[in-house]
This record gives C-alpha cells, structure tokens and sequence, in this order.
C-alpha cells in the first residue's frame, strides 16, 4: 500500500481538455522535510567546520576582539599602532568607514593571534620527549617537559574542543631515516636467525641500505611533502582495498556484549534501544559533540577515522575494492530468518524513539513471508573471493529490482541482524561463550554483510555483539562506539520492568520495506558455491576465550611494569612453551598522534624477552634474576612501543619503500624477505575507557569481553585482549584447525600458566623479604 501511495503522489495528464496535475500533499510534505533536514545538515556542518578551523578560538572572541578595539579606537585610543587609520583610508568617509576600519582591524588581528596560536601548537604537538618520560612515584619530569606541558594548556585550554577542533594542529607522521630503520629491523630479528643467517640478513640490509634503498627513501621523503600522512593511503589501498582473498575471517574483526550485564532478554527491545545509541553516536559525530581523545588529558588523537563509521560500504572490484561512504541515511538494512527489509529510523524529520523503533523491529520479527530464490544466503557473495564477488555484482546486480534493494543496503546507516539462536555465558562452560565469539567473527558465513562497516547481531534472547569490516578504520574507533552504546543501553533506564522499551506510540509509524530480489539460475551457482567455500573457510576457524580472573590490572601495576608488556611478555612465554620456539610476533600500536594516523607493528619478540623466557625455565636463574629479565624485557617492549607511536617504527616504512620499489619495478632482495615473513603469533589490545558516560569502576559489569580476528598465518594464532578492569583479562585466542602446529585450548591453557608462573615469581620474592 504505501509503495501504491507513493506511486501516485504526483501525476500529471493531459487530454483535449487540457492539463490535469494531482499531487498528494502529505507525501510533497514528507519531501519537503527531507530537503530541510539534508540542507539543515549541510549548513551545521559547514558552521562546524568554520568553529573547528579557528580553535582554540570562536567566534564569539573574535566579536569581543572587535568590540574592544572599536570601543578603545571611538574613546581616543588606537591600540592597533597606526593599522586602523591606515586601513581608514581604503574606506569610505565618516562613521561608516572608520567602523568598518575598526572590524577589518579586529578581525585581522585577532585571525593572526590564532594563526600563530595553531602553529605553535602544531610546533609543540611534535615534541614527544613526553612520552618517554617514566612516571610513577619518586620519578621527576625534565623541564623541557614541564615547559611544553605548561605552553600547551595555556594554547589550548581557551575554548572546549570540538571532536576535529585539533585536526588542523596535528602534525604530520615523520619519516624515519634509513640507517634507524636498518638498524632496529636487525635489532628486532636478531633472537630469531642463527649466526650464519643473521649475517647473511645483515649482508643484505646493509646492501640495501648502500645501494637502491637511498633511491626509495628520496621518493618518499618527497611524498612526506605533499602527502598528508605518507602511509595511510597506501596501507588502505595495499593492505585492504587491493586483497582478493576473503574478508571474513582473513580481515574482518568482532566484538562481545557487556558478558556480566544483560539489561532486557526481549530480542526486539534490545535492537531498538542499541540502534536508537548508536544513530545518537552518529548525531554526536555529524555535530562534534564528541570530544577528541586526549592522551592525558592534553596531546590529542587524530579523529578523521570517525567520518566514515555510518553510511560505509566497500565495494567489490576486479582489481580493487572502494570505499563508499554517504553523507547521510535515514535508514538500516535488518536481516531475519533469511530476508532483508529497509527499515526507516526517522520519521518526519526525527530520529525515532527507542519505543517506536522496537515497534517496527516487532513488524519483522512477526513477518512470517518466505526469503526470495538466493536472498537468504545472498551475503555469502560478501564473505568469498573479492573477484567472485565482484563479477557476480557487475553482471546480475547492477540493475532493476537488485540493484535496487542491493543500495537499500550497501547505502544504510548500518546492517543488523535479528539472529535466531540465543547466546550465552556460563564461568563454569567455555563453550558457550567460544559459540558467542565465533558466531560473531563469521556467523554462518552467509548471515552476516561482511561488505558493511559494522553489522550489530541482536540474539534471541537480547545478547548482542558485532562484526566489523577492517578498511575504512581500526578497531579503537569502532571500540568508542561500542562502549558509548553499552553506556546508553545500560545506564539512562531505557528499559521497564517487564525489559520492554520505555515510552509509548502516538503516531502512525511507516512499516519496514522488504527487499525484492529476481535472481537468476546462474547467480543463485554463484551464491552456493560461495556459501559452500566460505563455509569450509568458517569451518577452519578454532576460536577459544580465556577469561583470566586470578588478577589483572591491578597486581601488574604492583610489579611497576606496564600492564601492556606484561601481558605481552606472558604472550612470549606461552608461545615458546606452545612452539617450543621464537618466531616473529605482531603487536598493534597506534600513530593516530599525527594526522590521518592508523597503525604501527611492535615486535614484542626482543632479545631481552627471549632471554627472560629461557630464564623462567632455566633452574640456575633465581626469582630476582628473572625478574631483573623481566623489567628489562618489558623496559625494551615499552620502548618499541613508544617509538612506534612517534613515528619512529619499523614496518610501515619498509612497506613504503616496498610499494615505490613495485612502482618503479625495481627488485629488492632484502625488502622481498622482509614483506613475506610470516607473523605466526599476530596481537592486539583492546582499548577501553574511551567514553566518560561509562564509569568501570562503579560499574565493572559493564565491561565488554572485548573482540577478536582471525588468524594471520596458517600455522599461526591470533590474540586479541583486554585488560577488563582490575581483577579480570580476557584473550581471544584463533588458529586453524588444518593446522598441527597450533591449538587454540592448548595455546589458552599455556597463557593461563604463564600468567600464573608470572604472579608465583613476584609473589615467592615477596615472602622472602625482597
């Protein structure tokens, strides 16, 4: 009916008569407002954009600056030195003149006072002598320090700051000189080769260095001046954009529910009030009522990964994927029982209420119409090949009735899915909770739109969790979502007593569209063959989680070592105990202190945590040597990590310099053995505390068990963890099954005992009166 109604809002025909216009007034009405919200949009956005590019000024100082310098100029003073009669002149004669020499005056004035207060903020944000400095009692801080800490309040602590307010003052990512980068490349692998093939590696390095390497480093020092980031656009289009291989599993990520809490069991409630959270996240995006993540309260992130968080889908090509990304959506894709409906979320020009949305998430659930020929397995097709995927788009969904529902989807807000199972977690079962996560990293393989930037699952009894697609972000971005809709689900008492939404419906609400599809024999091959091979990928996937609650952030900090190398150095020592060896380990860091900042790789694999390993299994070592290792270890960590967020990494740049070496088709022995070794142990912490709305400490059940990956080796694992508070850690551990190298149970069980080996070291020098 309302598609008919729609069909007939506006009609035109003409006989001997003459012409005879119809139109529908509601449906021109619904128009209207549409336009007003698109245009309102644009103009809130442009007025944010001109906040954002005079902080730490606004405009209300530049009208006070004017105020003053006319006010002190009509009273008999010229505090502009001479400007204001200078510029009299150019102007027209009388009152009229002489104000507007006084605005021009002002304005400019008070423009350069920000001009300058941006650059030298800009100037100190790349000072980073701040992060190097230890903390802790009894630790001073240089003066140097002190003074840049001093300048940058005082520079940027005029005016509250927008979610891009600093955007503009962010310096870019610095190059890293070659010789640094050679020399920290074979400080990293050093533990890992025998004398005869370190110095064959070294031999190479040093060849590269002298010869083809300078020709590269020039090429990129002049990308460095003209790119805004040197890595970033490459690492999106090379790394994500360009790989053919599948996206489930290989590159996609997940995360959990908050596991302690689960505020409503009814399925719709649960989706209404996670959707109503997370177009709210949207709304404080779009008017940069976020604030910008501050590290210490004082040196920012860079923001500009939140852009493209709603509205986002890749696109399959041949050779390359894109991103697309919307300016707005008034709708989301919801996927139940094998169909797909466009589900509006405005209604007349306003976000829906939680109460109205759970109503037309009830309409789906109460759908009892059978999927169309291929719709039910159709997002298979997202989670296989890239080229399968791309040729299949090209020739049966590029026009009529799939085109259009396949932009019903690749053009909402966000996908979500209604599952029809339940999700559980039980302290005494692993299993359930390893169900959860690995129905959330790849679900059925055909359940979940892998294309999309985020799908959010709502389980049949209200446990949710989500997939993410990798390119267009990382995973700290979606993780400040996350916790911001955990927030609002939780805490602003969004559910009554019986788990429904709060609020009642006193309008007549649109109804959810469902898709149409008219699939062909041919296209419905191409879906079972990618729903069979992307079950077999699925198949594959040994995913188990660790929940370590024995201790956790709090005992770490007792043994004044960072949390994060601690657990990175338990990491070593699980794996060599799993492995019986070392071998390459992937840690992920952030640069987002510069702008259009992603990723950097840590090698948490060091020559000192190789030689605290050996220790903890070496009976001639005693508690304090092996601690005395330990500190060392986790200093040498520390101080990897600490370059890799400066800029001052290894991998990023020799992955530059491999990409320009392809471009101009030179062939690199060295950078060619580089880029093809094998991360067989790759990691990750979750972050957390990203958002003020959620306290952990009053309320620790509300923290999410966090997320994992796929493995990156065949014969390797993948580790995602959070530190989950003060007592509680959670691992996610993947590998692959065909693999005999690697078992995820054993590798968990073997983090578990190191974990343990690590507390029963401090704690028996403890009893002895060290």
């Amino acid at each position: 009916m309302a598609e008919a109604h729609a069909a007939v809002a506006f009609s035109l025909s003409v006989s001997h008569e003459g012409f005879n216009v119809n139109f529908d007034r509601e449906v021109l009405n619904l128009i209207w407002l549409s336009g007003k919200r698109s245009w309102r949009k644009r103009g809130q956005r442009i007025y944010n954009n001109i906040r954002c590019g005079i902080y730490p000024g606004s405009l209300k100082g530049m009208t006070v600056s004017v105020a003053t310098l006319s006010s002190a100029y009509y009273a008999g003073y010229d505090p502009s030195c001479g400007l204001i009669p200078l510029v009299q002149k150019f102007m027209p004669a009388g009152d009229v003149g002489k104000g507007l020499s006084c605005a021009v005056v002002g304005v400019g004035i008070w423009g350069g006072t920000i001009f300058t207060a941006r650059t030298l903020l800009r100037l100190l944000f790349n000072y980073k002598g701040w992060m190097y400095e230890e903390r802790g009692k009894g630790r001073s801080v240089s003066l140097a320090t002190k003074m840049w800490l001093a300048a940058v309040k005082i520079l940027s602590g005029w005016n509250h700051p927008m979610l891009y307010s600093f955007q503009g003052s962010l310096p870019s990512l610095p190059l890293p000189s070659l010789d640094d980068t050679m020399t920290r490349y074979l400080r990293s692998v050093r533990p890992l080769r025998d004398d005869a093939d370190y110095a064959r590696l070294e031999k190479l390095a040093k060849e590269f260095n002298q010869g083809i390497g300078n020709k590269l480093q020039r090429y990129l020092v002049l990308k460095t001046w003209w790119a805004t980031n040197y890595v970033s656009d490459w690492w999106e289009e090379y790394v994500y954009l360009r790989g053919r291989s599948p996206i489930m599993v290989n590159s996609n990520f997940y995360g959990l529910d908050a596991i302690l809490a689960h505020p409503t069991k009814i399925q719709a409630a649960r989706a209404a009030n996670v959707t109503h959270a997370a177009l709210l996240f949207r709304r404080a995006i779009e008017r940069q009522d976020l604030e910008p993540i501050m590290i210490q309260g004082l040196v920012p992130l860079c923001s500009w990964q939140y852009e493209r968080v709603f509205n986002t889908t890749r696109i399959p090509g041949i050779q390359t994927d894109r991103l697309q990304h919307l300016d707005d959506s008034t709708w989301i894709a919801v996927y139940h029982k094998g169909r797909y409906y466009s589900m509006p979320t405005y209604y007349r020009n306003r976000l829906m209420e939680p109460a109205e949305l759970q109503v037309m998430f009830e309409r789906i659930l109460a759908d009892t119409s059978v999927p169309s020929k291929g719709e039910e397995k159709l997002a298979a097709l997202t989670a296989w090949e890239r080229v399968h995927w791309a040729k299949t788009r090209r020739e049966f969904f590029s026009k009529g009735v799939n085109r259009s529902s396949l932009d019903s989807i690749e053009k909402s807000a966000f996908v979500l899915v209604l599952d029809d199972e339940e999700y559980h977690f039980d302290p005494n079962d692993s299993s359930k909770l390893n169900h959860f996560a690995q129905r959330m990293l790849h679900g059925n393989g055909y359940d979940r739109w892998f294309d999309k930037s985020f799908t959010i699952v709502i389980a049949k009894n209200g446990r949710m969790g989500f997939n993410a697609e990798h390119s267009w972000s990382d995973a700290a971005i979606l993780a400040h979502m996350w916790e911001f809709v955990l927030a609002e689900d939780n805490f602003n008492g969004r559910y009554d007593a019986q788990g429904n939404t709060n609020g009642s419906v006193e309008v007549e609400l649109p109804q959810p569209k469902k898709l149409k599809w008219e699939i062909p024999t041919e296209a419905l091959e191409a879906i079972e063959y990618a729903s069979n091979c992307a079950l077999v990928l699925l198949n594959d996937v040994d995913l188990k989680l660790v929940m370590f609650n024995h201790y956790g952030k709090g005992f770490m900090k007792t043994c004044r070592v960072s949390p994060d190398a601690f657990i990175q150095m338990a990491l070593q020592l699980a794996y060599f105990r799993d492995a019986g060896k070392f071998n390459l380990t992937y840690e992920a860091s952030m640069t987002r202190l510069f702008k259009e900042g992603r990723t950097e790789t840590v090698r948490p694999c060091t020559i000192e945590s190789c030689a605290w390993v050996r220790s903890m299994d070496d009976q001639s070592k005693t508690g304090e040597q092996r601690i005395a290792l330990l500190r060392d270890a986790c200093r040498r960590h520390q101080l990897g990590y600490q370059n890799a967020m400066v800029g001052s990494g290894i991998d990023r740049h020799l992955f530059c310099l491999y990409v320009i070496s392809k471009y101009l088709e030179i062939d690199s022995p060295f950078l060619k053995e580089v880029l093809s070794e094998p991360w067989r142990l790759s990691t990750s912490q979750t972050p957390h505390g990203q958002t003020t709305k959620l306290d952990l400490v009053k309320h620790p059940d509300c923290i999410s068990a966090g997320g994992g990956f796929g493995p990156v080796a065949d014969d390797g694992y993948g580790v995602s963890y959070i530190i989950a508070g003060e007592d509680v850690l959670f691992f996610h551990v993947s590998s692959k099954k065909s693999s005999p190298e690697t078992d995820s149970e054993r590798f968990g069980q073997n983090i578990v005992k190191a974990l343990d080996d690590i507390k029963s070291m401090f704690s028996s020098l403890k009893k002895n009166g060290a």
